[in-house]
């Protein structure tokens, strides 16, 4: 038998307004399929998604927040991050392995993890984290223990024995006899069945797509930061295996050898994309896979690399080398066609200065409109998310981010948002 309190309280949640409701006062709301900005709206949320879009004054019962000195975008979504680690100067990095933890990396974190949301990143793909720290951080976000963006993570990066990320290679030779040789389960594989192994590893991990080092890298302890580390077998059993477990593949790589075998197996980005040719960039347009620039990690290395306190005399002439050309890169590939995303990996410099790969990205030749398309629709239908992220639309997650002026006029504005806000809350 149910009681009539019980029966009034049921009433009084049905009729009760939905969880979360509010409206959002937009002075103007970018479209960003068309390009085009709407005067004067107002977003009706609940339950953290976008129920209507209407014209001043729209009427509504809840709470309101008002931007209407603001223009109103999307929320920017970033595909290459490292939220768990920030970059630091060689003796600093050396004495943090020796003697940090990842207790230590799991509470530095957290602020990282605030700053990048508050820059107007309300959605990160994590690339590559050791001992589950990425998926950790994602559930204690998801959880609301944590402030930060909305996180899909690779958990550990999948390397070839010596390649980049493999976690021995900083290690002297009795050390690493004394840890042991790493495997699968660490990420690392020497043959096809060891790679099905490392992706299903991941699975159990709990990671929500697949990342290899196809190439090498520039800040891993490692001679070379671009020869191919994946045979054409091992990376189609990486990418087939994935493609069971519902995983996208994404691909670190700077050598244009590396690239080609990554395309060719399937891989759905690339990261980084230094050194292509023009066999690269007509695999690129093939396939489909999206290139991924990360321009800001290359200037801050390239930076860096003139400093001989830094970096470590191996990593020196490779962040040298390679930093450098990633811009001219992203200039070639915007030329010929290529489809691009947003992403900066974020922790090679530090985390919260995002959006100032929106400067780069302009100054390679991209309009402001596509790069901010890069980090909205695109970086969206990337992370397969078309459908829920990365426009202002009924239906779609209430994430904005609320700058002055017009961000199509002055791409910078972005660094400066005013108002952020995720899931239809407010960050700041």
């Amino acid at each position: 038998m149910i009681r009539p309190l019980t029966l009034l309280s049921l009433a009084l949640c049905l009729l009760a307004p939905p969880a979360w409701s509010l409206s959002i006062d937009c002075g103007r709301v970018l479209d960003v399929q068309t390009g085009r900005w709407l005067e004067r709206q107002t977003l009706s949320v609940a339950e953290g998604r976008i129920r209507a879009i209407d014209p001043w004054p729209a009427s509504f019962e809840g709470e309101r927040i008002d931007l209407r000195e603001l223009s109103c975008l999307p929320g920017l979504i970033d595909l290459h991050v490292h939220l768990t680690s920030e970059t630091a100067p060689q003796a600093e990095a050396f004495r943090e392995a020796l003697q940090g933890g990842a207790v230590d990396a799991a509470y530095e974190s957290v602020p990282w993890a605030r700053r990048t949301l508050e820059a107007g990143f309300t959605t990160v793909r994590d690339l590559g984290s050791s001992e589950g720290l990425g998926v950790a951080l994602k559930r204690a976000i998801a959880a609301g223990h944590v402030v930060g963006p909305r996180m899909m993570v690779s958990g550990k990066s999948i390397a070839t024995t010596g390649g980049h990320a493999d976690p021995t290679n900083s290690l002297g030779p009795r050390l690493a006899r004394a840890l042991g040789v790493p495997g699968p389960i660490d990420g690392v594989i020497d043959s096809p069945e060891q790679a099905r192994q490392a992706v299903r590893a991941r699975y159990k991990e709990g990671a929500d797509l697949i990342k290899i080092t196809a190439t090498g890298g520039v800040l891993s302890q490692a001679a070379s930061g671009q020869n191919a580390q994946f045979t054409e077998a091992e990376l189609a059993a990486i990418v087939s295996t994935a493609r069971d477990y519902g995983f996208k593949v994404a691909a670190h790589a700077h050598g244009a050898e590396g690239m080609k075998r990554a395309l060719r197996a399937g891989v759905d980005t690339i990261e980084h994309g230094t050194f292509m040719d023009e066999e690269t960039l007509q695999l690129f347009r093939k396939t489909g896979a999206w290139y991924v620039p990360t321009v800001s990690a290359g200037k801050f290395v390239g930076e860096k690399s003139r400093d001989p306190h830094y970096y470590s005399p191996i990593v020196r002439p490779k962040a040298a080398a390679v930093g450098p050309q990633i811009q001219s890169t992203l200039a070639r590939a915007w030329k010929a066609g290529v489809k691009i995303a947003f992403g900066t990996d974020a922790g090679v410099f530090p985390h919260g200065e995002n959006a100032r790969e929106f400067v780069y990205m302009v100054e390679a030749g991209m309009p402001p409109l596509e790069a901010l398309r890069a980090a909205t629709l695109h970086a969206a239908e990337a992370l397969g998310q078309a459908q829920t992220l990365g426009r202002l639309a009924p239906g779609y997650a209430a994430d904005l981010v609320a700058v002055e002026g017009d961000p199509l006029a002055d791409i910078a504005r972005l660094q400066a948002p005013r108002a952020v806000i995720q899931g239809g809350r407010r960050v700041r």
